[in-house]
């Protein structure tokens, strides 16, 4: 019965902020566009320079000269798990709303620059090792990234209509409790994804790059 009950408030809440959600995929993968445009926008020099720096990067992957896994795990662990602290937090001020819309943005140019660079320089092995290297961590960090922005934004939003329509506002306490256990989940999903990034990419990567002479 609360397992029913459960399931029936997360439809509920989703479907009355199903906008909020809509407007954080469209920007999310906006800026997933933006990043590829900039890779066209390049220079041929730009795009050499930063291709011998990739050959360098592939050449140490297919050596095994990159970082331990564990040392990996925690780069990777504390580098989202910051991003996704930072947007939680942003939730809570009422002036992080743009803040953490940028940020989601940002995210999305990043993966949309780094795909578009692997495929206009690599063609179907660029595709190959973007599919590997990035595809396996970000189905679970994409996700946790756009449904913490979602919420952040939802909070934030409850957050200004507390300090400025008091008539209207509910309790923010209840919605508090809420979105700790958002951060807690979303912390727990990020730690997945560090050790897919750290254990499983790299073995992928090397294998693409040794079965393909990128080296």
């Amino acid at each position: 019965m609360k397992k029913r009950l459960y399931q029936s408030d997360a439809a509920s809440y989703f479907r009355e902020h199903s906008s909020i959600f809509l407007f954080i995929v469209v920007l999310f993968l906006m800026g997933v566009i933006f990043g590829a445009i900039v890779v066209n926008s390049m220079s041929i020099t730009q795009k050499e320079d930063l291709f011998y720096y990739l050959s360098q990067f592939f050449g140490q992957v297919s050596d095994g000269k990159v970082s331990e896994d564990s040392d990996l795990f925690l780069q990777s662990f504390s580098h989202n798990s910051k991003f996704i602290g930072l947007m939680w937090i942003l939730g809570i001020s009422i002036i992080g709303l743009p803040v953490i819309l940028i940020l989601l943005f940002i995210k999305g140019m990043v993966v949309g620059f780094t795909v578009g660079f692997l495929v206009s320089q690599m063609g179907w092995h660029g595709f190959m090792l973007a599919f590997v290297s990035i595809m396996p961590q970000n189905l679970i960090t994409i996700p946790v990234f756009i449904l913490m922005a979602a919420f952040s934004v939802i909070f934030s939003l409850r957050m200004i209509k507390k300090q400025f329509m008091k008539k209207y506002a509910q309790p923010i306490m209840p919605f508090f409790k809420g979105y700790i256990l958002t951060l807690i989940a979303a912390v727990i999903l990020i730690s997945v994804a560090s050790g897919i990034e750290a254990y499983l990419s790299p073995w992928l990567m090397k294998t693409i790059i040794t079965s393909t002479n990128l080296k």
